[in-house]
């Protein structure tokens, strides 16, 4: 079993879901002849948060990690610790972002047994020079540019491993920017192949920093597909390809600053929705899965695939159902906590986009409030880029007000308390109705007025 987790990469860098540069042929490949989760979603739109619950299935204020900067507690049992109770060997290699110190204590490294990574991997490295800690703690220089450094140690694990089961979460950095430049250093030629091509329409809309940051970005994404290509290339070379599962996704996606300050942190698809797919024993000819998957539900479907038991006090669900065509009867929103910017709360269907947020708390010191009040809804049939903000007109009371009831539900599913909402102010309907129906019945009420 391998995670191939990359870092703040958006869903549409990806052919499958329409980019037209040809960035991604080995991630494209692996989603159509294994299983592509067409729409997939972080649960927590911020480093360490998403990847608490990616280690352990809850959701980030069920972990406490419910922003950057707080250690997964000790006592928590993650994916690692499951998959070697079963007997598996545990490897980590790149970013954690789950520890306080640098480099990571054994104790708090999440029950893995090998270990090659950094807490902050963007601060204890940069893209030609990589530095990681090993078991020791004694910092690893790797030579070459840093996913092809941590991809050529990935490969070693898996080539010194390969006749005994092995569970790898391959953790890289890229396409995170590299903090301390605020760029996003591709290798040396790349960015220069995507100057001044395709721009997604909320970014061509909204502008942010993608004119200048795009092209780094798309350079670093990629290069990680080449590595994903060369480590199914290692896979079957090494005859592990036909029992070896693959799992790619990322933490988060990407805004360019266009929702606010910096590249996540909001409720917006180019913050929250990423790529996932599986290729492997179990997942091949899946086909494209249509209901909307969370990275809370990663967990249980990578514990499941390998036939290990889901533990009941994990918060997400396992995917495989769906797979397998076993269920009908998925929830119809995935459910998120946003900190750190703001402390918000939010849902998305299929079709909506719902918010809400507590001005009054202090987004990074509280994890949660009693009393929110509606800040974002989206039609997403009509609106799929966000741009029109529908919370507060009177056409859409009635949604507003399902959605509210849906996302309370969630939130107390969480394990939170049922908080106050308080609606958006009323505004004028203008041009934005819901339906034809309402449309014809406004205008019966102005003529008889």
């Amino acid at each position: 079993m391998i995670v191939f987790f990359t870092d703040q990469q958006r869903w549409d860098t990806t052919g499958v879901h329409g980019n037209p540069m040809g960035l991604t042929p080995n991630f494209d490949r692996i989603a159509t002849e294994g299983t592509h989760f067409y729409h997939s979603f972080t649960c927590q739109p911020v480093c360490g948060p998403a990847r608490s619950s990616m280690q352990t299935g809850l959701y980030a204020t069920a972990s406490g990690c419910y922003r950057n900067g707080i250690p997964l507690p000790q006592d928590t049992k993650t994916i690692a610790h499951y998959f070697r109770d079963a007997g598996y060997t545990t490897g980590y290699i790149g970013k954690w972002h789950l520890a306080n110190k640098e480099p990571v204590p054994a104790e708090q490294r999440g029950g893995y047994e090998h270990w090659l990574a950094s807490n902050v991997l963007e601060f204890s490295s940069d893209a030609y020079d990589t530095v990681m800690y090993n078991n020791d703690e004694e910092a690893v220089h790797l030579p070459g540019y840093r996913v092809d450094a941590m991809t050529d140690a990935a490969i070693r694990y898996v080539a010194e491993r390969k006749d005994d089961p092995f569970f790898l979460f391959l953790s890289y950095i890229e396409p995170h920017h590299q903090n301390h430049r605020d760029d996003y250093p591709a290798p040396d030629g790349y960015a220069e192949r995507y100057t001044s091509r395709y721009v997604p329409p909320d970014l061509a809309e909204l502008g942010g920093t993608s004119a200048r940051h795009l092209p780094g970005y798309y350079g670093m994404v990629k290069r990680l597909d080449e590595a994903l290509g060369r480590l199914m290339d290692a896979l079957k070379s090494l005859r592990l390809q036909e029992n070896t599962i693959i799992l790619f996704t990322s933490d988060h996606g990407c805004h360019f600053k266009t929702r606010n300050s910096e590249y996540k942190r909001s409720c917006h698809d180019s913050s929250i929705r990423t790529p996932l797919a599986a290729y492997g024993p179990g997942f091949m000819a899946g086909g494209q899965i249509r209901e909307l998957a969370s990275l809370v539900d990663v967990p249980p479907t990578l514990l499941d695939a390998a036939g290990i038991g889901v533990p009941e006090q994990m918060q997400g669900r396992s995917l495989m159902p769906l797979v397998r065509r076993e269920r009908t009867d998925w929830p119809e929103e995935v459910f998120l906590q946003i900190s750190e910017s703001q402390v918000g709360r939010a849902i998305r269907t299929k079709r909506f986009k719902y918010s809400v947020s507590a001005p009054h708390k202090d987004a990074v010191a509280d994890g949660g409030a009693e009393s929110y009040t509606e800040e974002f809804l989206y039609d997403l049939t009509a609106d799929p880029y966000e741009l029109d903000n529908l919370a507060g007109l009177e056409s859409y009371a009635e949604v507003a007000a399902d959605l509210r009831e849906r996302l309370i539900r969630r939130m107390v599913a969480a394990g939170e308390e049922a908080p106050e909402i308080v609606p958006a102010a009323a505004r004028e309907k203008g041009q934005r109705r819901v339906t034809i129906d309402e449309l014809r019945t406004a205008n019966l009420r102005e003529k008889h007025e």
